[in-house]
């Protein structure tokens, strides 16, 4: 069974999974140990590595610590083609579909696709969809594309059927990095209900009832980064988890 498959698998059991997303520009190689230990015991689901810019040359570097003190899959949440190792178990193969970008929707996936296969790691299809959030995020500024508008479900939902029918496995709402505000609950109830695919959520979500609030809306994946920047957030981590597997914690 492939990772995305065996993640499905305990989103369906625990009611929803919890991912944690790492910044490779954040800590240094002592902290990332320490951090990534922390979580792993607290039973996160999966880890996410990447960003949407990279400042330091740290990246490679950060798989490898990541998936030594882990005991969870590793995936690559890439920004761009540099960002592909053998390192990880598994890598988000994002299309941002929200955007008119054609290099952001299929141009750069023709260059990483053979590196992809020639190291063997797993490609999970998913359509990005980016959401304005009250501020300009990294991601809206490197993508060079224009957010969706949180008050047109209609719009969020033609995008992810769309994505469902060109054959992605899953989409994911994202907020964007150290977004003011995260995915409104009836975006995710309203897209989560009109699609088949799992929905991802992430970007903004600074409390476990946030969180709670997103899986109970219909998310499967619930995404957090930026709330750990603050080293005192570390004991949110278990909350979270709690938050998140709703059928496991009532």
């Amino acid at each position: 069974m492939g990772v995305f498959n065996q993640l499905l698998e305990k989103a369906r059991l625990k009611g929803g999974g919890y991912l944690v997303l790492i910044d490779p520009d954040t800590r240094s190689a002592v902290e990332l140990k320490k951090f990534v230990r922390e979580i792993c015991s607290c039973g996160i689901d999966a880890i996410l590595v990447g960003g949407s810019l990279i400042i330091g040359a740290g990246f490679h570097e950060t798989l490898e610590i990541v998936k030594a003190e882990s005991n969870v899959p590793v995936i690559i949440f890439p920004g761009s083609v540099a960002q592909v190792s053998h390192r990880a178990d598994a890598v988000l193969y994002i299309s941002l579909i929200s955007g008119r970008n054609p290099n952001a929707l299929f141009g750069e996936h023709v260059i990483a696709a053979p590196a992809i296969r020639k190291l063997g790691i797993e490609p999970i299809s998913t359509g990005y969809m980016l959401f304005e959030s009250g501020r300009t995020t990294t991601a809206e500024f490197m993508s060079n594309t224009r957010p969706l508008p949180i008050n047109k479900p209609e719009i969020a939902m033609a995008h992810a059927l769309a994505a469902q029918y060109m054959g992605m496995s899953t989409v994911y709402l994202e907020a964007g990095s150290g977004a003011e505000r995260s995915i409104p609950d009836q975006i995710v109830k309203a897209v989560s209900g009109y699609i088949d695919i799992p929905v991802i959520v992430g970007g903004g979500i600074r409390s476990p009832q946030e969180a709670r609030a997103k899986v109970e809306a219909g998310a499967t994946f619930i995404v957090t980064g930026n709330v750990y920047d603050d080293d005192s957030n570390i004991k949110l981590a278990q909350e979270f988890v709690r938050a998140v597997h709703v059928k496991e914690h009532f």
